[in-house]
């Protein structure tokens, strides 16, 4: 079993409460779109199946920006909505209990970021919270994509976590329908391995060049690209 809570420089994640705990790859997205919203955050940022609220947590963190956090498990928003309100940016943090699919906001957004269900045709086990969380089964990419369509601005963005080979179906469907990626991040658990998830940024804007990010060196260490990276958040960098 994970641990029941993962404590941040600024701010502790009690995760009781979700299915999904906080895990190195999500860590790697939220400080990586964080740090790219740093030039010019956006006004509004939707965080769509937020989970523990982590990743609305760490974008308050490093950005000035008014988040709500969706999320579809009664259990798991009751706990992000907790992990606001015990933080410092309480007044810039919104949780709410809804499915994405039906969730209405009067004004577009002009940031999403997203760590969707991935696994499209994997076994699901037996634990049918995680297997929501983990799966398409309560939330395809079609619907994801609606969503985004609907609820994002013309000139916004958004950042999306998926598994390295999974990434690349979501990009055929994402291009299909206008979204141009603007902002790539390869992640490699050391120089040994292949990449293993994907970080991907769309929006307007032209594009920057694809990087690479190894978490370990061949001595399992933090590699210096990955400490710059997590420094703000992670209590031992």
């Amino acid at each position: 079993m994970g641990n029941s809570w993962f404590q941040f420089k600024q701010f502790r994640v009690e995760q009781a409460g979700s299915a999904m705990k906080v895990c190195t790859d999500a860590c790697i997205q939220g400080a990586w779109t964080a740090a790219s919203l740093q030039s010019c955050p956006p006004a509004r940022v939707l965080d769509i199946g937020t989970g523990t609220g982590l990743l609305s947590l760490m974008l308050a963190q490093e950005t000035p920006v008014i988040i709500d956090a969706v999320e579809l498990d009664e259990t798991a928003a009751a706990q992000a909505i907790a992990n606001f309100a015990e933080s410092p940016w309480r007044t810039r943090l919104r949780g709410v209990q809804s499915d994405i699919r039906t969730f209405f906001h009067p004004e577009p957004y002009d940031f999403i970021i997203t760590n969707p269900p991935f696994f499209q045709n994997d076994l699901r086990g037996p634990d049918a919270r995680r297997t929501a969380a983990m799966h398409t089964a309560t939330l395809g990419y079609a619907d994801l994509l609606d969503a985004i369509a609907r609820l994002l601005s013309p000139a916004g963005r958004f950042s999306i976590l998926l598994p390295y080979a999974e990434f690349r179906i979501f990009l055929e469907l994402a291009t299909a329908q206008g979204h141009s990626l603007r902002a790539l991040l390869d992640i490699q658990q050391s120089p040994a391995h292949a990449p293993f998830r994907s970080v991907g940024i769309f929006g307007k804007g032209e594009a920057q060049p694809a990087e690479t990010l190894v978490i370990h060196d061949e001595h399992r260490q933090y590699t210096p690209a990955f400490s710059a990276l997590l420094q703000p958040f992670y209590l031992y960098l």
